[in-house]
């Protein structure tokens, strides 16, 4: 009895040794994975290396942000919950960018404050670029609730993450929406704030925290910029804006022409012709998103501990919608069928921007300033995606 029982022990003894060594294996063999040597690098803070959060990064606007610091060599992670953005995007970025350590992916909701504080807790940010935002003035006006909770609501719940997590540096993602309609033009930096439309006051709220924030934290550093009509598209081709079907009525004017350009729609609908500008229509600043993507890059850059930066982010000068059609139609090189109606509720008649304190401050000025140059960037893009990124 004693013999077998000794044997039987060894016999034991022998398997638990055996899979202790195959479970030793399995962790060497993990922790040496791709995989878990990209979430080692995400999670770690690395000399040289900025890693950048980057909310609402699979958003038209985010997407071409995450490709520049991409490009610039920063490490990126990206948090959104595909309500407005597009998967077709991020992995058009992984493509470009596979390295382990360089981009990450996470699908969350930031009014999720538990998902966030995990996200914060998991990764080693040194920066947070806050995009993420329902951003269309029409909606805003139907749905303010909406706009309180996602813009202002959320934005605090990052804010007291960063402040948690001590992540030290923010660039916000701000709009000209929180100016109104100002008394005269260009806008300045100085021009008071005063919102007419539930997107604009949102962001407003969301600019207040921030600066409070920022007021009992010494050593935090922040930039806001607010900018004016975004247009346009990678140069390269890479991305562009692929807006959801039911969002067209509520989109960007450059989404509706090219819609229409491509017979998607059967014209454009141009809203408002009273205002008193030269021809009726309404005035706005067109930034084109690669412009509006170096000044973010730049903000983040020149961000100070202790200090707040504001810059209207524009190219300083005006055009009409009924200049931008016709900027539209040459593009496209289709004569788009237009329909003049009444005006839409919560818009304004004039806006542009002054942005001599971010050229002098910054050393940014936009590039790209020619609407008909843009657009056919854009147009080239969207010709060669029929189905937007499920091509």
């Amino acid at each position: 009895m004693d013999f077998v029982e000794t044997k039987r022990r060894s016999n034991v003894s022998r398997k638990l040794l055996l899979a202790a060594g195959i479970t030793a294996l399995f962790l060497f063999m993990l922790t040496k994975s791709p995989s878990t040597t990209a979430s080692i690098k995400f999670s770690r803070h690395e000399p040289g290396v900025t890693h950048v959060l980057v909310t609402g990064g699979a958003g038209y606007i985010g997407s071409h942000a995450v490709l520049r610091l991409l490009k610039d060599s920063y490490r990126v992670t990206i948090v959104d919950n595909l309500s407005r953005g597009n998967m077709g995007a991020v992995k058009i970025l992984q493509q470009l960018y596979p390295e382990p350590g360089r981009l990450q992916f996470i699908y969350a909701d930031l009014g999720d404050a538990s998902a966030v504080n995990r996200i914060f807790s998991q990764n080693a940010f040194d920066a947070v670029i806050h995009f993420a935002a329902v951003a269309y003035v029409g909606e805003s006006t139907a749905e303010p609730l909406r706009y309180y909770h996602n813009i202002t609501s959320n934005t605090l719940i990052i804010v007291k993450a960063m402040a948690a997590h001590g992540v030290k540096k923010l660039i916000y993602s701000s709009t000209c929406a929180t100016y109104g309609e100002p008394e005269k033009m260009p806008i300045t930096e100085d021009t008071p704030q005063v919102p007419i439309n539930p997107y604009g006051k949102a962001k407003k709220m969301s600019e207040d925290i921030i600066f409070d924030l920022s007021k009992t934290s010494s050593d935090m550093a922040v930039m806001i910029l607010r900018y004016f009509n975004v247009i346009g598209s990678d140069p390269e081709g890479r991305l562009g804006e692929a807006p959801r079907p039911e969002l067209r009525e509520q989109g960007r004017i450059s989404g509706a022409c090219f819609d229409a350009a491509r017979g998607i729609i059967p014209g454009l609908k141009v809203r408002g012709t009273d205002y008193k500008t030269p021809d009726g229509t309404c005035v706005r600043d067109y930034i084109d998103v690669t412009d509006l993507i170096d000044a973010h890059v730049k903000a983040l850059a020149h961000a100070k501990p202790g200090k707040v930066g504001i810059y209207n982010v524009g190219t300083g000068k005006g055009s009409s919608v009924k200049e931008f059609v016709e900027a539209c139609k040459k593009a496209t090189g289709v004569n788009i069928k237009v329909d003049y109606l009444s005006r839409r509720p919560g818009d304004y008649a004039e806006v542009y921007s002054d942005p001599s304190k971010i050229r002098s401050e910054l050393n940014w000025t936009a590039r790209y300033t020619n609407l008909e140059e843009s657009l056919s960037i854009a147009w080239r893009w969207q010709k060669a995606h029929i189905n937007g990124y499920n091509n």
